[in-house]
């Protein structure tokens, strides 16, 4: 138990230790010319309220749209489950992935409190991670349909730098790779049997440490291969989700910096879902720290300051601080709802659901 405290401690340590590195290396930044870019000159600056309003309102909508693309996956599974409880275990699903290190805390507690509810737990639980694939889905799909449409035909590129145009089409050119990769792996496991399927399922429970999770991922898609229409609307909500939070960005960018200093609208849709893959990766609380770092980098690659991007991804943070908090409250006043349907999670799985 202290050695579990210790390392949670030191990833709070770590981030919050970048964190302020970062603040204390840019303070004074300095543009070719020599004009100050820094920190210091960004607080110094009035405060967009009215984007900083526009920033939480998407924030809010695209927590919610995730909300919803949860119930329908469990759903999809004749799992009784209303939306308020959607709303009420996603919300304390997001206050643990906000405030813990590394992003599968409030899963884990989704996972708990979705089982303790339901009769078939093994799907309950299923449904969670394969939401969390859909999700990953949603950002590469995302990059790849509507970045590729604003960035090939060169709405917003004109402003980029031809290595920055490089850069963006790079990074479009690698989510059509993941994005085809996932589509014929869908095809693949149409043509998997019942039987084949368990088989494979036993094979990767025996893995090594991550054998169990493994398993019930390869489960989770295997049922959910039988339900391609809730997993194509569930896609189109993931889409939807991760645009309102590319809009939260972008919006959030111009709470401290002016337009003018920022990328356009297109660039956003590439680079976002990129800084928000690498931040959910980053093992510090909500990728605290490494978020900023994120950011900044990719908004340097592009030709612009490091500070804007490390800026605009700080007052994102806020936003979702405060909503997370929110969050919390509305967990802890809601009271746990039992649905009648309970008749509905005894009855006998399908035929061929011996995934189980």
């Amino acid at each position: 138990m202290k050695k579990q405290a210790l390392i949670i401690a030191l990833k709070y340590g770590v981030g919050f230790g970048l964190l302020a590195g970062i603040i204390a290396w840019h303070w004074h930044d300095q543009s070719a010319d020599g004009q100050e870019i820094g920190l210091a000159a960004a607080l110094e600056r009035p405060i967009n309220g009215m984007a900083a309003a526009v920033a939480f309102a998407c924030c809010t909508a695209s927590i919610l749209i995730s909300f919803v693309r949860w119930r329908l996956l469990v759903r999809a599974q004749d799992l009784p489950f209303t939306m308020g409880s959607a709303l009420r275990l996603g919300s304390i699903g997001l206050y643990w992935n906000t405030f813990l290190p590394g992003s599968i805390g409030g899963d884990i507690i989704k996972a708990a409190f979705l089982a303790r509810e339901q009769s078939r737990r093994t799907v309950a639980i299923a449904t969670i991670l394969f939401d969390r694939v859909v999700g990953l889905c949603g950002l590469i799909w995302l990059i790849t349909l509507l970045g590729s449409v604003l960035n090939l035909t060169n709405v917003g590129a004109a402003s980029l730098t031809p290595p920055a145009q490089t850069a963006v089409r790079g990074i479009l050119l690698t989510a059509a790779g993941i994005a085809l990769g996932s589509l014929a792996f869908w095809f693949v496991m149409g043509a998997v049997s019942p039987r084949w399927a368990d088989d494979m399922a036993g094979r990767l429970e025996r893995i090594p440490k991550v054998g169990l999770s493994t398993a019930e991922l390869w489960r989770a898609a295997w049922l959910y291969r039988r339900r391609t229409p809730a997993v194509m609307l569930a896609l189109l909500l993931s889409i939807a989700s991760h645009a309102g939070f590319v809009f939260t960005f972008y919006f959030s960018a111009q709470v401290m910096t002016p337009p003018a200093e920022l990328p356009s609208l297109a660039a956003h849709f590439v680079i976002v879902p990129a800084g928000m893959t690498f931040q959910a990766f980053f093992p510090t609380p909500n990728g605290v720290g490494g978020g900023e770092i994120g950011f900044g980098g990719l908004y340097e690659l592009i030709g612009f300051a490091f500070v804007a991007g490390a800026l605009a991804s700080l007052v994102q943070r806020v936003v979702m601080w405060a909503i997370a908090m929110v969050g919390y409250i509305v967990y802890l006043r809601m009271k746990a709802t039992h649905p009648t349907a309970s008749i509905v999670a005894a009855e006998p799985a399908k035929q061929g659901e011996t995934l189980q």
